[in-house]
């Protein structure tokens, strides 16, 4: 099976040294790799990734990420059954994602990650085939929460360990990225 990781932006300000971990970390699961992100896509260049606006107007949310790449991967790539989206804002991603969202969803329509019982719901495999459905949701009956959404559909859950950190710890402010900074030059130091 054919997979995209479709990486959802969070913030402009942590892209850099996030993005370059999210493709660290899920490049080799996946057959492509993009950002949803809106704004000049000039700024995003220096990746080399497709970079994907909202097909969606007036900025409803993740969910118009994760159409975003839903219609980006039906288009480019018709060979892909399923995305995978993750924040960018989540550096310590585990390895073997893909893999097991996979490996979780069995007969369940979407795979999503969790991670000491808290669901991560943007982290998550969908099927390209809900993206028609996700857009009529999102622009006719005005859904924006990624779990409502889920929650219409069978949903499996991955649940990774927490070992000194958290896999899906998110990084929302500076301060968070400098705490992130510190994690990272604590546990590589052992």
């Amino acid at each position: 099976m054919t997979r995209l990781l479709s990486s959802l932006l969070a913030s402009a300000a942590i892209l850099a040294p996030l993005s370059a971990l999210a493709q660290q970390a899920d490049g080799p699961q996946v057959a492509a790799l993009a950002l949803n992100a809106n704004g000049d896509p000039a700024r995003l260049a220096e990746w080399g990734l497709a970079v994907l606006p909202d097909a969606i107007p007036d900025f409803p949310g993740p969910l118009a990420g994760i159409h975003a790449g839903m219609v980006w991967a039906r288009a480019h790539h018709p060979e892909i059954a399923d995305i995978v989206t993750i924040p960018t804002d989540t550096p310590f991603l585990p390895a073997d994602l893909v893999d097991r969202l996979l490996a979780a969803r069995g007969d369940a329509d979407i795979a999503v990650a969790a991670s000491a019982g808290q669901p991560h719901p943007v982290v998550a495999l969908w099927p390209v085939r809900l993206a028609d459905e996700l857009h009529r949701l999102v622009t006719q009956e005005g859904m924006r929460r990624v779990t409502d959404f889920a929650r219409r559909h069978k949903v499996a859950y991955a649940d990774f360990p927490v070992g000194a950190i958290d896999p899906f710890l998110n990084i929302n402010r500076p301060v968070d990225l400098e705490a992130a900074e510190l994690l990272i030059a604590t546990h590589t130091a052992h």
